[in-house]
C-alpha cells in the first residue's frame, strides 16, 4: 500500500494493485504528463521494498552477493544484481552506503525473500538485516528541469551531481536524503527518500511547491523507461543472464565471487552472448500495441528469431514501441510480430529509442 494514498486520490489517481502495495497508474490523460515529464519535470512514488543492513561486515556481506561493487563511502551507491546458479536475474537493487548502514532498494515482490535468504546466510559476521519497506517513502522527480525543481525547495544542501550520490537536507521541514538517479527515464532524475510520516507533505511539496511538477504514475513510468532504453525488472529481467541484456553497468568483472558470476564470466570472455536486447517500432496508433502477455515471437521470414519482453505507446515517437530479445547476430532492419489477428510489421531500433536530457546508465552495451 501506498503511504500516500490520499495525496495521490487528491490528485485524481487511478490506482493499481503490485503485489501488496496499490500504485496510482495514472491521474488522467497520460500523453499529456508524458509529455510533461519530456519537456519540464514530473514526480511519481517509486514502490521499493528497503532492506537495512547494519553490523560491521555488512559490506563485505552483500558485497559477495551481489554482481557489482559495493561502495564504501557515505553518499555513495551502486546498482547491482542477484544471480541464480544459471546467472539469470533474480533482482535487482540499488545498494547505499549511509554511514553506518547500508540501505537496499528492491523490487517490493522481491525483498521478503531477499531478507529471508540474507537472514539465513549470516553465520559469524556482525551482520543484521531489517526490512523497512513501510518505514521510508521515495519519490521520482525526473525530466529536464528535475534539478531546478529539487533546488527550488531543498535546503541545507544543493543537488548532487554524480549518477547514484547523495546529499541530506531539507524539505518542508522534514529531513530528506535526495538521490541523482541512474537517468532510467532518459531524463534528468532524483529520488527523494524521507520517513513515511512525512510522505504526504514531500509529495504535495514536490507537486506544488518551487517549479511545479506533475503527478504521473506507472503507466508513463513504463513508457518513458522503454524510450529510454532502460531494462526493468521483472518484465524484462527475471531469469535472464545479464550479459544478455547488456547490463554492464550492473557487472563488476574484477570483483569477487557471487553466486552466477562463472558464467557471466564465461559470457564476456566469449565475446558475445547468444541474445541482445533491441527496440521496435510497430506499425499503429496508440490502440494497437500488442498485449505482451505470456510473451510474443519475433520472426524474421520462417525464423523465430527472438521474443517481445514489455510494449507501450511511445507518446514521444508516434507509435507503438517495444523491448525485444533476439538473436545477436540479427540484421534484419524489420521483423513481425504474429498477434491474434495477424502479423504486424515493426522496424528494428537501436536504443534508445528517445534521447533526452541525460542517458539511461542502463541502455544496453555488448562491448
Amino acid at each position: 500500500m501506498t503511504v500516500v494514498r490520499d495525496t495521490h486520490e487528491a490528485y485524481g489517481a487511478v490506482f493499481e494493485e503490485r503485489g501488496e502495495r496499490a500504485l496510482p497508474r495514472h491521474f488522467g490523460r497520460p500523453e499529456r504528463t508524458h509529455r510533461a515529464v519530456r519537456n519540464a519535470v514530473g514526480v511519481t512514488e517509486h514502490a521499493y521494498g528497503v532492506l537495512v543492513v547494519s553490523g560491521d561486515d555488512r559490506r563485505d556481506f552483500v558485497d559477495n552477493a551481489v554482481t557489482n561493487t559495493v561502495p564504501e563511502t557515505d553518499g555513495q551507491g551502486t546498482y547491482a544484481l542477484l544471480l541464480d546458479p544459471q546467472a539469470g536475474v533474480r533482482t535487482d537493487m540499488y545498494v547505499y552506503e549511509a554511514g553506518d548502514r547500508l540501505l537496499c532498494f528492491l523490487p517490493p515482490e522481491t525483498v521478503g525473500e531477499v531478507a529471508d535468504e540474507w537472514r539465513e546466510n549470516v553465520f559469524i559476521e556482525d551482520v543484521e538485516i531489517t526490512e523497512a519497506t513501510d518505514d521510508f517513502g521515495v519519490f521520482g522527480v525526473h525530466g529536464p528541469n528535475a534539478t531546478e525543481k529539487v533546488a527550488s525547495v531543498l535546503h541545507g544542501s544543493g543537488a548532487p551531481d554524480a549518477p547514484l550520490s547523495f546529499v541530506r537536507g531539507e524539505i518542508y521541514d522534514h529531513g530528506v536524503t535526495v538521490i541523482r538517479t541512474d537517468s532510467t527515464t532518459g531524463e534528468e532524475g532524483y529520488e527523494v527518500v524521507v520517513g513515511a510520516d512525512g510522505a504526504s507533505d514531500i509529495l504535495d511539496t514536490l507537486i506544488t511547491r518551487g517549479l511545479n511538477a506533475a503527478p504521473f504514475g506507472t503507466a508513463v513510468w513504463e513508457a518513458l523507461t522503454l524510450e529510454a532504453g532502460t531494462p526493468v525488472y521483472p518484465h524484462d529481467m527475471a531469469g535472464r543472464v545479464p550479459n544478455v541484456l547488456g547490463l554492464r553497468t550492473a557487472l563488476d568483472f574484477e570483483k569477487g565471487c557471487y553466486v552466477g558470476q562463472e558464467i557471466v564470466s564465461k559470457v564476456e570472455n566469449r565475446g558475445r552472448p547468444s541474445q541482445r536486447l533491441v527496440g521496435l517500432e510497430l506499425d499503429g496508433d496508440s490502440d494497437a500495441v500488442p498485449a505482451v502477455g505470456d510473451g510474443l515471437d519475433v520472426r524474421d521470414g520462417e525464423r523465430t528469431v527472438g521474443e517481445v519482453t514489455r510494449s507501450a505507446w511511445g507518446e514521444s515517437v508516434g507509435a507503438p514501441i517495444a523491448f525485444a530479445l533476439v538473436d545477436y547476430g540479427l540484421d534484419a532492419e524489420a521483423v513481425a510480430v504474429p498477434i491474434e489477428d495477424g502479423e504486424r510489421e515493426a522496424a528494428v531500433v537501436e536504443l534508445p529509442f528517445v534521447v533526452g536530457s541525460d542517458r539511461s546508465a542502463r541502455v544496453p552495451r555488448y562491448d
